[in-house]
């Protein structure tokens, strides 16, 4: 492809008229009264909210920061025990055994309904929202994890066991590698599920963050500001899934074609410099 750049934006030109085509339609039909603008507040409402919460008054980018710094903490709390307890079913058949109907159990309990016990043990500041986030963001990792290295390619197994490799061989050369994109699939999940249970935990009982801002303008019956802050909780959803899905193809390079030829360069370059330099030495 000669202009790889201008294809890829190419690609977004059906998505951004569509986009326009139903704002427009919404903005006909708010000043037609086609429905109700107390309840649905017409565009241009959202996006001078927009501007007012980002440019002039600028009160979004504390509550913003607050609930990213909940909602990755608390992944990064859930994902190191869920890879963690992954690992050591995956190793230990008995401990697999003991282990996943308790993660079961914590998963089909609805994380709403264990907010106020979280609350109670954790407090009312930043702690309970990170373990909220943690919980909830848990389970989807610790269960592609576990699938991932329990499920690895029979062929290749018997393969590493012919050639006399030993199981801690197996374990880093053959189940790891294969496990990576099942885990990512599971990375990503619980990256947008500690969002929402940051969000969920803010609803219950905080002070600052997206959600309580969201709740502010609720209840001042201020539809348009609360569509805004609904808007930048997606925004927020969108980044931390792509900050994850640029780390999925950087680690697992070898899945798609750009990649195995980003690493093939760097690697050739890397040749080239170690030639270069023995050439000077000699």
């Amino acid at each position: 492809m000669k202009y790889p750049v201008i294809y890829r934006l190419g690609r977004f030109i059906p998505h951004m008229v569509l986009l326009a085509l139903v704002l427009v339609f919404w903005e006909v039909a708010v000043a037609r009264s086609w429905v109700n603008a107390f309840m649905v507040p017409r565009p241009t409402a959202v996006f001078d909210s927009f501007i007012r919460l980002y440019v002039t008054e600028q009160t979004i980018y504390r509550h913003f920061a607050i609930t990213m710094t909940e909602a990755v903490f608390g992944f990064a709390i859930g994902a190191s025990v869920g890879i963690s307890l992954a690992v050591a079913s995956a190793v230990n058949e008995t401990f697999r055994r003991y282990v996943s109907p308790y993660a079961i159990v914590l998963n089909v309990t609805p994380g709403l309904a264990l907010t106020p016990i979280i609350i109670a043990w954790f407090g009312f500041g930043i702690g309970s929202k990170i373990a909220l986030a943690a919980v909830i963001s848990f389970f989807p990792i610790f269960v592609n994890t576990l699938s991932g290295l329990t499920n690895s390619d029979p062929d290749r197994n018997e393969l590493f066991r012919s050639l006399g490799a030993n199981a801690s061989q197996r374990f880093w050369k053959l189940q790891v590698p294969s496990a990576l994109p099942i885990t990512f699939a599971g990375l990503k999940i619980g990256m947008t599920t500690a969002l929402i249970g940051a969000v969920v935990a803010e609803f219950a009982q905080a002070t600052e963050g997206v959600g309580v801002l969201m709740q502010r303008f609720s209840f001042q019956l201020n539809m348009a500001s609360s569509v805004a802050v609904l808007l930048t909780m997606s925004i927020m959803g969108v980044t931390l899934y792509y900050a994850m899905e640029l780390l999925d193809d950087r680690l697992i390079f070898w899945r798609k074609d750009s990649g195995m030829a980003r690493v093939g360069r760097r690697r050739s370059a890397r040749v080239r410099a170690l030639k270069a330099g023995s050439v000077v030495k000699a």
